[in-house]
C-alpha cells in the first residue's frame, strides 16, 4: 500500500503539462526531419526512374495506423515513431526482401542502376538534411536576428551551480574570457567551455578583481554530461509572470509582477537565493515579503508538496531590464550567415564526438535516447527554440546517416564508391550480411542509449 502511494504521489507531482509540450515539440520536429530526409531518397530514386514502392513516416510492424495507394507508391503513418523509410524496388535495404532479390534485375530497379546514379540517391536523404539546416538558418536570422547578452550587460552577475563553484566561480561572478578569448555571450558560457580549444581558464571579474580561474578536463567531462545543469546562467530577480493551477501562491494573495524579496525575514533578492531558503521546506507556511509598485508587503503563502508556490517567474531579459544586444540581418545577408551558423554547429558536433574519442567526455555520460533529446525542447512552445533545435538536429541527423556504417547511408555509399573505384559491384550476400550487421548495431546502439535513460531515471 505504501508503494502504492508513494508511486501515485511521485505521478501526481511530474508536470504532465510540460511534459506534453516537450513531446509534441520534439515529435512535429523530427517527423519534419525524417519526412524530407527521405522525401530526398524518395525523389531522387523518382529521378533515375526506380520504383518506389513505399514511403513511410514511422515504422509500420504488422500493421499500419494510416496507408494509401497512389500510383505504384504506397504511402503511410507507422505506429513506430523512431524513424521512416522509403522502399525502393531492387535495393537491399532494413525490409530485407530476398525474394525480390532472387528475381532477374529489371530496369526500374535500383540494382540496374549505373553506381552514380546509386550513389546520388543514397545521398539524396543526407544532401536534404543539410539544405533544410541551412534554409532554417537562414530563416530563424532574417525573422529573429541573433539576440545575445554580452557580459558587461549581465547586471547581476552569474549564478553559479554546484559544478561551478568547485571550478572557482562565485555568485555575482562576471564571465570575462573563456580560454582567452571574450565572451560574447554570457548565455552560451557552458557551451563555450565545451569547445574551448585555448588555454583551461576561465576569466572573471568578481568586484572590482579580475582573477583567472583554471579548470582540467574532468569539467569538460562533467559539462558534457546530459545531467550537468546549467553550470553558469544569468541570475535574475524572483517576479512573478503567471499562477499555475491551484497555486497556493495566488490563493496568498500574490499578484502577477510582484518581485519577492525576502523569504521568512531573510533576505532573497533574486531567484537563486530564494530556492535556497526554500529548498528544505515542503507543506509549510512561509512569510514572504514582496514589492508591488512601489509598495513592500508581507504576505504568508503555503507551499505545496514539491515546495513550490504554484508561479511562473519572468525570466524575458527585456523585460527585467537587461540591455541585450540584437544583429539584425536583411534576407540576403541572412543567407551567408545561415551558411556560416551550419558550418559551426556542424564544427562544434564533430568537436563534441571527438572529445568522445580523446576521453574528455564520456560515452555513459553524454550519450541519451529519444527520451533525452526529448528533454532539450522547453516546456513551452516557443517557436524560435524549435526551429533552432529542428535546424541543428538536421545536421546531426546528416553527419550520422553519413558515417560509413553498414544500414546507415554513408555504409551504402561507401560500397558504391568501392564499386566505382574498383569497378566490382559487391554481391547481394555480402550486402544482406552487412545489412543484418548494420541493423544489429544500430539496434544495440539504441538500446545502449534507453538503458542509459533509464538508469539515470532511478539512479
Amino acid at each position: 500500500m505504501g508503494c502504492f502511494l508513494n508511486t501515485m504521489n511521485y505521478l501526481l507531482a511530474i508536470d504532465w503539462t510540460t511534459i506534453g509540450v516537450k513531446a509534441a515539440q520534439f515529435i512535429l520536429s523530427f517527423s519534419i526531419l525524417i519526412l524530407l530526409h527521405e522525401f530526398g531518397h524518395y525523389i531522387t530514386a523518382k529521378w533515375f526512374k526506380c520504383r518506389v514502392e513505399k514511403f513511410y513516416l514511422f515504422f509500420n510492424p504488422w500493421f499500419s495506423l494510416w496507408k494509401k495507394k497512389k500510383g505504384e507508391t504506397e504511402y503511410g503513418l507507422g505506429w513506430i515513431p523512431l524513424g521512416g523509410y522509403v522502399k525502393i524496388s531492387g535495393m537491399i535495404d532494413e525490409s530485407m526482401d530476398k525474394e525480390a532479390m532472387k528475381q532477374p534485375p529489371k530496369a526500374y530497379e535500383f540494382r540496374s542502376k549505373p553506381a552514380w546514379q546509386r550513389l546520388i540517391i543514397m545521398l539524396g536523404g543526407i544532401i536534404v538534411n543539410i539544405i533544410l539546416a541551412i534554409l532554417i538558418f537562414i530563416m530563424i536570422l532574417w525573422v529573429w536576428g541573433k539576440e545575445y547578452l554580452p557580459p558587461a550587460n549581465a547586471k547581476y552577475g552569474i549564478v553559479a551551480d554546484s559544478l561551478a563553484q568547485k571550478a572557482g566561480l562565485k555568485d555575482g561572478d562576471i564571465v570575462l574570457k573563456v580560454g582567452g578569448k571574450q565572451v560574447k555571450n554570457i548565455l552560451r558560457i557552458r557551451a563555450d567551455i565545451v569547445y574551448n580549444e585555448g588555454p583551461d581558464v576561465i576569466t572573471v571579474k568578481r568586484g572590482d578583481s579580475i582573477l583567472d580561474l583554471g579548470y582540467d578536463d574532468n569539467l569538460r567531462r562533467k559539462l558534457n554530461s546530459r545531467n550537468a545543469g546549467d553550470f553558469a546562467s544569468v541570475r535574475i530577480p524572483f517576479i512573478i509572470s503567471k499562477f499555475g493551477k491551484n497555486s497556493t501562491g495566488e490563493k496568498a494573495g500574490l499578484q502577477k509582477g510582484d518581485r519577492i524579496i525576502a523569504v521568512d525575514n531573510q533576505p532573497a533578492l533574486y531567484h537563486n537565493e530564494y530556492l535556497d531558503l526554500v529548498k528544505d521546506k515542503k507543506n509549510v507556511d512561509i512569510s514572504v515579503i514582496v514589492v508591488r509598485a512601489g509598495d513592500t508587503l508581507v504576505k504568508s503563502a503555503r507551499l505545496d508538496m514539491n515546495g513550490k508556490l504554484g508561479v511562473n517567474i519572468e525570466t524575458d531579459l527585456k523585460k527585467l531590464g537587461f540591455i541585450t544586444e540584437k544583429i539584425k540581418y536583411s534576407f540576403f545577408k541572412a543567407i551567408p550567415a545561415g551558411f556560416r551558423e551550419c558550418w559551426s554547429t556542424l564544427g562544434n558536433y564533430m568537436k563534441g564526438l571527438k572529445q568522445l574519442f580523446n576521453g574528455k567526455a564520456k560515452a555513459s555520460e553524454s550519450v541519451g535516447s529519444v527520451f533525452s533529446i526529448g528533454g532539450i525542447y522547453p516546456g513551452e512552445w516557443d517557436w524560435h527554440i524549435f526551429w533552432t533545435l529542428t535546424a541543428v538536429f538536421s545536421i546531426i541527423l546528416a553527419f550520422m546517416n553519413i558515417l560509413p556504417i553498414p544500414g546507415l547511408d554513408g555504409g551504402h555509399a561507401l560500397f558504391t564508391l568501392a564499386e566505382m573505384i574498383t569497378g566490382r559491384k559487391p554481391s547481394d550476400k555480402f550486402l544482406e550480411y552487412s545489412q543484418i550487421i548494420g541493423m544489429i548495431l544500430l539496434f544495440g546502439l539504441m538500446a545502449y542509449a534507453l538503458g542509459l535513460d533509464i538508469f539515470r531515471m532511478f539512479k
